[in-house]
């Protein structure tokens, strides 16, 4: 499984037991969308891993594709809930009037954009010129030109990670915690993590207007957060993620 320096960071700061974070941002000015908006969602970056007796995680594929198939009906079934029109594109292909060099090419920038956004929003490398502005990241002239080509408003990008237990994994967490009862505890194991982030990207202007960090974790084995590779799981991530979205800084003050 990929480890970015989000999902190290936030792996720290989980406490013992089980928590679950969230963190989002958005542009000043950003107002969620409601109503007949438009949204293109590209594939979503999934990955899930069995987490072995030692501590590794070996991704499993079969996994992974029962994870996105149900992220993906997750996501449809909750935008159409707020009356936006949605297309998921599972395949760079399947984009008419847009080539797959170019969705690659946006998914690509995109990943550089959201690894900076990480980098000074949450990992604590701040920028003095962006500290108090909210967002201030920009996909540019490739993600105007993809709205223009295909009449979307916004599109959607989502990655998630999630680490399964093994029963090996899950006995040893256990065997730790019946030591304490005999004066003897164990060193902490550690337990299983999810972490999904998701960013919004308006294509008329090309800005980042929104990013949002969910990330569950615990130092016992076995102690779940949602499957993702069930309806169930899927839907209580994508609920987590995009459920509640907060509307900008100055849009906040307006309202009041």
């Amino acid at each position: 499984m990929r480890k970015t320096g989000l999902a190290l960071a936030l792996a720290a700061t989980v406490a013992l037991g089980a928590c679950v974070q969230t963190r989002q941002y958005a542009d000043v000015q950003f107002t969620p969308p409601s109503g007949d908006y438009k949204l293109l969602v590209l594939r979503p970056d999934v990955t899930v891993g069995s987490l072995t007796t030692g501590g590794m995680v070996e991704p499993r594929a079969d996994w992974t594709d029962q994870a996105r198939a149900a992220i993906v009906e997750a996501l449809r079934a909750q935008q159409a809930a707020r009356g936006g029109n949605i297309k998921i594109i599972e395949h760079r292909n399947q984009l008419a009037g847009v080539s797959e060099q170019e969705l690659a090419d946006v998914e690509r920038l995109n990943f550089a954009v959201d690894q900076s956004i990480v980098e000074h929003k949450y990992l604590g490398d701040y920028l003095p010129t962006k500290r108090r502005i909210g967002l201030d990241w920009t996909l540019g002239d490739g993600a105007v030109k993809l709205g223009q080509k295909t009449g979307y408003d916004y599109v959607l990008f989502l990655h998630a990670e999630d680490e399964v237990a093994s029963k090996g994994r899950v006995a040893l967490g256990l065997l730790g915690l019946a030591g304490c009862f005999i004066g003897f505890c164990a060193p902490n194991v550690g337990g299983q993590q999810q972490l999904d982030y998701a960013s919004l990207v308006d294509l008329k202007t090309g800005e980042v207007v929104w990013f949002n960090v969910v990330s569950a974790g615990s130092q016992v084995p076995g102690i779940k957060f949602g499957d993702l590779r069930t309806p169930e799981g899927a839907a209580q991530m994508v609920e987590r993620l995009l459920g509640r979205m907060k509307p900008g800084r100055n849009v906040q003050r307006q309202a009041h």
